[in-house]
């Protein structure tokens, strides 16, 4: 629990400061490659699992989803840049658990976590993180 509460305490004390996005995210856009708006909305700690202590960033990224929507190749590499610039930086240190494996996800509507919302436009990319650099692992 101390690791789920040090993700979210975390996440939110350092979001990017400006003005604040959507109801429901924390905290200004974060810069991604494809220049769409994208703001976090929560992290969470799962049990441990086939890949070990696994950690989820959400996002949201209205642009995904829609007419005009950006491709999945384009989130993929938004989701990536998020791993490495916003959500490595934000993991555990100081000998508290590291995960084994960070979970994001973009969606163009905030989804609770665990529902099923069909019209909604997700994407999720699994990663493992060593020394501050993501690494992409099949999902």
């Amino acid at each position: 629990m101390t690791a789920l509460i040090f993700a979210v305490s975390a996440g939110a004390q350092n979001a990017p400061e400006g003005p604040l996005g959507p109801e429901g995210t924390f905290g200004a856009a974060i810069p991604v490659p494809s220049g769409q708006e994208v703001w976090w909305v929560d992290a969470s700690q799962t049990e441990e699992g086939p890949q070990g202590l696994t950690y989820r960033f959400r996002f949201l990224a209205p642009r995904i989803g829609g007419v005009g929507a950006l491709s999945p190749d384009v989130a993929l590499l938004d989701i990536t840049a998020l791993c490495e610039t916003y959500v490595a930086p934000r993991l555990p240190s100081g000998g508290a658990p590291q995960p084994e494996q960070v979970v994001l996800s973009l969606s163009d509507r905030i989804v609770p976590l665990g529902e099923a919302v069909p019209e909604a436009v997700q994407y999720f990319e699994a990663y493992s993180v060593s020394d501050g650099v993501c690494e992409w692992e099949f999902f």
